[in-house]
């Protein structure tokens, strides 16, 4: 027969309960429980209240007896037949408990051993046989006595489903004893050698940790297949909660061992590096501290420095927010806090810089020089915020450099082109993972002083999304009253830009928010001419291709003639980077020539570059000639320079209408319609019938229908080719006009004066017609560029009539005859 050590209930679960030292109490056998089945149950008890516990039949637990009823009771039945009844107390608080105080079903008992302690309380060891319902009470002094009746267990059920949850029942009580690291493994011994099922359901609801009334439950089940579920369904449960608190204790002792571990390497380490004579973290924070010391900041930011520096001497180095406190700390320190350049204040030296690099663009220059002049006067102010726009390739941004070095700053350039979001410009909050200071902040920490020329490149293609809207970031940093204090998101405290000249850039002024607009002071920078890039060729381009491909100016010579030819032929352009790569082109063919020792003209004549660079393909429109009536020259503007278009008008029979062609714009196509009505309102005073008016139909294009055309300043134009095929009068020769109509016949001033006559003159153009106000546009140019040129500024669409058209009339002039 199997032994083992006497089991009792814990308040969390099975635990030895006797010392090594007991006696072995042997487990109920299926013969033991066969005798105890035989037994008959006396019909009065002396009835025994358990506190705490319930007595199932077949377990065997120690109680302790510290009432004296109790005492009283254990010292008459063991001078007796040792048999007694057991019973929970419905309430563990009660002192003298009644029959009403206990529960009606309970457990006949016989006492095994009774151990007296030294606290005169006594211990008893009993083992349950057989439940029994409590009756009629016979005796309530010294100690209660009832009469009692047995409970008889209904054993009606599925034999082999009751021995599956039997099976169930053994597998989860193993699981419970492995997961249970309070429980001796010799309890699993225990539970294999139980035989009687009754027994091992009993068995285990004992053991189980459960409540007193929960416990009551089961022993009050009368079908041992229903007390059997409910232990399995009570002991899952208790398993569940093991698996989960051994979980959590596995994860705490996890992190435990992981900090212990980190903090011994750390302290390793530390040794090891004071032993090699390296920098432990608390040198490197007095070094951080005499570093801070040597800063000219203010005040407010020594005192958050010295904030933070303090906290990252309370972390541990090992956490990650040691390394973001870290690289927030350098940051301040790498700054150039109070820390400015010289400026360099030889006005002619700068004047000589800037003419140096870049051709042309006096208005920039002369803004610089009176930028520097102040300075010299002065000593110190606010730097001003110059937006220089105009086409590509003029020369906008590397003018920055050039900027840089008249006046002995540092350069920095950021490039805003399709910026989208706004933390690019203020930084990230250092508190996400991976923060960075905004690309402001980095750039002056890389320039290493706080008045740099920083130049902003294609402000105008600042975007916007979810992220926010950079260009209302740049506000603060372009507004001279408030860029004393930027505030970064990382940095957190403020940030003097005031020194710096901020430089921006834009092709389309357009584009940029009205309120940014504001804060900047804005330079055209208008394309060049051809007589500038020509200029600009001889002078730079071809001396630094030269160069770059290892040749010199023995190598190869090129004339104005030639040049001019590049530019005209090869380019279309209001900057020169196409011109400076038909330029390289010309080069590399010299080098290749030289390389295969080929001949070549060092020389090159006009014939040369047709060779080296094939037929041109740029060549603009000429002045063709006034023989037809109704073809007029007008001049435009584009984004890559001025250049000349035909507006041309066609009479066909019909009732009046107008037709228009040539991929026009709505404003264009208005300005059609306005010409048209005016003509229709003074037909009489410009000598045209009003029935040729009413029976003919009118179509008005504009060549080249593949280029879009759009805005006012064709007005004049197609007036004056309507005027003219309505008449069947000449257009005066080689005149070209621009300008804006009203219904009124007023002559409105327009735009892009400058690229326009450019065009006409490149066209072989001798006359101009302007609205009288576009002559301070037209006295801006340099006049070597005007040469052989006549203006005509009017105000009234009939003074351009007069002007325009010549009293004869065409060649071949169409007869208008009126039904």
């Amino acid at each position: 027969m199997s032994k083992t050590k006497i089991i009792h209930l814990d308040s969390l679960s099975l635990e030895d309960a006797v010392n090594e030292n007991s006696e072995l109490i042997p487990l109920l056998t299926p013969e033991d429980e066969e005798i105890i089945n035989k037994e008959d149950v006396p019909e009065v008890l002396p009835i025994l209240p358990l506190r705490n516990t319930v007595l199932f039949p077949g377990v065997v637990i120690p109680i302790t007896a510290g009432r004296n009823k109790s005492i009283q009771l254990i010292k008459d039945v063991s001078k007796g037949n040792k048999i007694l009844g057991v019973v929970a107390q419905k309430r563990e608080d009660v002192e003298d408990p009644t029959i009403n105080d206990i529960y009606s079903v309970g457990v006949v008992a016989q006492i095994l051993r009774v151990l007296k302690m030294p606290d005169g309380n006594i211990t008893v060891i009993i083992q349950g046989k057989k439940r029994f319902e409590l009756g009629e009470v016979v005796q309530e002094e010294p100690y209660l006595k009832a009469e009692v009746k047995e409970a008889i267990e209904e054993r009606d059920y599925d034999k082999k489903e009751f021995e599956a949850i039997i099976d169930s029942l053994k597998d989860l009580a193993l699981q419970v004893i492995n997961e249970n690291p309070m429980l001796p493994s010799e309890a699993s011994f225990a539970i294999k050698n139980i035989k009687s099922n009754p027994f091992l359901i009993n068995f285990i609801s004992s053991n189980m940790d459960l409540s007193v009334m929960n416990k009551q439950v089961i022993l009050e089940k009368d079908n041992l297949k229903e007390r059997a579920l409910l232990t399995l369904k009570n002991l899952d449960k208790e398993l569940q909660k093991l698996r989960l608190r051994n979980d959590i204790q596995s994860k705490t002792r996890s992190d435990l061992d992981k900090q212990q571990r980190e903090y011994y390497l750390n302290q390793q380490l530390k040794t090891i590096q004071e032993e090699l004579g390296g920098v432990s973290h608390e040198k490197e924070l007095d070094e951080m501290r005499i570093n801070a010391k040597k800063k000219k900041w203010n005040k407010e930011v020594a005192e958050v420095f010295e904030k933070e520096l303090n906290r990252l001497k309370r972390m541990n180095p090992q956490m990650a927010e040691y390394g973001v406190q870290r690289n927030y700390l350098e940051l301040m320190l790498e700054l150039p806090w109070g820390k400015y350049s010289k400026d360099k204040f030889d006005l002619k030296r700068a004047q000589k810089v800037l003419d140096r690099d870049h051709f042309g663009l006096e208005k920039v220059k002369e803004r610089i020089i009176e930028h520097l002049a102040v300075l010299k006067l002065r000593g110190d102010m606010k730097s001003p915020i110059i937006c220089l726009y105009g086409p590509p390739g003029v020369g906008k941004t590397s003018l920055g450099k050039s900027v840089a070095e008249a006046l002995g700053r540092k350069y920095v350039r950021m490039s805003l082109g399709g910026l989208r979001d706004e933390a690019e410009i203020r930084g990230h909050r250092k508190t996400y993972i991976g923060a960075m200071p905004g690309r402001l902040i980095q750039n002056i920490k890389k320039a290493g002083t706080s008045n740099p020329v920083f130049v902003l490149d294609e402000i105008d293609k600042l975007g916007q999304s979810h992220q926010g809207d950079p260009s209302s970031a740049m506000l603060e940093v372009l507004d001279p009253e408030q860029n004393t204090e930027f505030y970064d998101n990382y940095l957190e405290v403020g940030y003097d830009l005031s020194k710096i000249l901020f430089i921006a850039t834009a092709n389309n002024i357009n584009e940029i928010p009205w309120a940014l607009r504001d804060r900047m002071e804005l330079i055209n920078v208008t394309g060049y001419t051809i007589e500038e890039k020509v200029e600009i060729a001889k002078k730079y381009l071809f001396p630094k291709q030269l160069k770059e491909h290892g040749l010199s100016t023995e190598h190869l010579k090129v004339g104005k003639k030639e040049i001019e030819k590049i530019v005209e032929g090869y380019t279309r352009e209001s900057g020169v980077r196409g011109l400076e790569k038909q330029v390289a082109k010309v080069v590399r063919y010299c080098a290749k020539c030289i390389a295969m020792e080929e001949e070549y003209n060092v020389e090159l004549s006009v014939d040369d570059i047709e060779t080296i660079l094939g037929v041109p393909r740029m060549e603009r429109d000429k002045y063709e000639n006034n023989d037809t009536a109704g073809v007029v020259t007008g001049l435009a503007w584009t984004s890559v320079g001025g250049d000349i278009l035909f507006i041309e008008s066609i009479l066909s029979k019909g009732k009046g209408n107008l037709s228009i062609t040539g991929n026009l714009g709505t404003v264009m196509k208005e300005s059609s319609t306005i010409a048209m009505k005016y003509i229709k309102a003074n037909a009489e005073e410009l000598g045209i019938n009003h029935k040729i008016i009413d029976n003919y139909d009118v179509h008005i294009h504009v060549p080249e229908g593949a280029t879009p055309k759009d805005g006012p300043s064709a007005g004049i134009t197609m007036l004056t080719s309507l005027v003219s095929v309505f008449t069947q009068r000449k257009v005066k020769n080689k005149l070209a006009m621009t300008g804006e109509i009203t219904l009124r016949g007023k002559v409105l001033p327009v735009g892009g004066i400058k690229e326009k006559i450019l065009a006409a003159k490149r066209a072989n153009i001798k006359e101009i017609i302007l609205c009288a106000e576009n002559k301070k546009d037209v006295d801006e140019i340099n006049q070597t560029y005007l040469k052989g040129l006549t203006f005509h500024y009017v105000t009234e669409m009939k003074e351009v009539i007069d002007i325009a058209l010549t009293k004869q009339k065409v060649k071949n002039a169409k007869k208008l005859s009126v039904e």
